[in-house]
């Protein structure tokens, strides 16, 4: 397999109140927040539209499940169904069931240490308005 990981996808952490650490985070390092936290616009080595995802949590979220970590990472990866069978191989613990949506397929992982990998195959372009594809 060729590429595993391509980016961070996104870093999502456990707070006792979001919208007050997203406040913070507004005022004090200038992130303009938005209901999710916020989407960190880039562009990769080919010169494609990519992003990266901030965004805290309540703290009693099952979503880091069955992780008890206080973050989840989110990697982007170019072929989610490929990559997984070959995790599987390896070894590795898969979390769940491949989850597809518009904007990308999800796929879940434990490192050794038991933190929860999030592993999406995304469609950028589900983000962009017509005039910055």
């Amino acid at each position: 397999m060729k590429n595993r990981v391509t980016g961070l996808g996104g870093f999502f952490f456990k707070t006792q109140n979001p919208d007050a650490i997203k406040a913070w985070y507004k005022t004090h390092l200038g992130i303009p927040t938005d209901q999710y936290g916020w989407t960190f616009w880039w562009r990769d080595e080919h010169g494609n539209k990519c992003s990266t995802q901030w965004s805290p949590f309540q703290q009693d979220t099952s979503y880091f499940s069955p992780s008890e970590k206080q973050f989840m990472m989110n990697f982007r990866v170019e072929n989610l169904v490929e990559l997984l069978e070959v995790l599987k191989q390896e070894g590795v613990e898969i979390v769940g069931e491949i989850e597809e949506y518009d904007y990308g397929k999800f796929g879940w992982i434990l490192d050794p240490e038991g933190n929860k990998i999030e592993l999406w195959e995304p469609v950028d372009s589900v983000f962009l308005d017509e005039s910055e594809k």
